[in-house]
């Protein structure tokens, strides 16, 4: 039996650019061309979500990766409000970032991400996380559909 696999959007909320790029080739390499699309602080990750301002005809995305280490909005109050609001609290949010603190890990859980990865330094084992989230929410999870 085989399944369709269908392109997802996905939003990376990363505002290191050798982090993005890194990102950028796991997607490429990956056999499903999913839509990803960059911003660089938590509060034009808002603006995106909330489809504000420049980001209007934003795609409401299917997956979140989210750094919590961000200028303007901290990943963490971006997490906070995604999960609080109604319209927006059924998208999945990874953590994906260089903290291995168990305080950011415990509230992330707490402010309800779906998973949290700790990026690894080494650029294969990188890419190599990159491609098990995309395919994880690929071809495993089962995604809402988009509103």
């Amino acid at each position: 039996m085989t399944t369709t696999v269908q392109p997802i959007t996905v939003l990376l909320v990363e505002d290191d650019p050798g982090d993005e790029l890194m990102t950028r080739e796991a997607f490429e390499h990956n056999k499903v061309g999913n839509a990803l699309h960059v911003v660089r602080d938590g509060a034009e990750a808002l603006d995106f979500l909330y489809r504000r301002g420049d980001h209007a005809a934003a795609p409401r995305p299917d997956l979140v990766l989210l750094d919590l280490n961000l200028p303007k909005r901290d990943g963490r109050e971006v997490l906070e409000e995604i999960k609080s609001h109604p319209g927006l609290a059924a998208i999945p949010v990874v953590v994906l970032t260089t903290s291995s603190a168990e305080e950011d890990i415990l509230r992330s859980y707490r402010l309800h991400a779906n998973a949290y990865v700790t990026k690894p330094v080494d650029f294969d084992r990188f890419i190599d996380a990159i491609r098990q989230i995309d395919d994880f929410f690929v071809t495993v999870v089962r995604l809402p559909s988009q509103q």
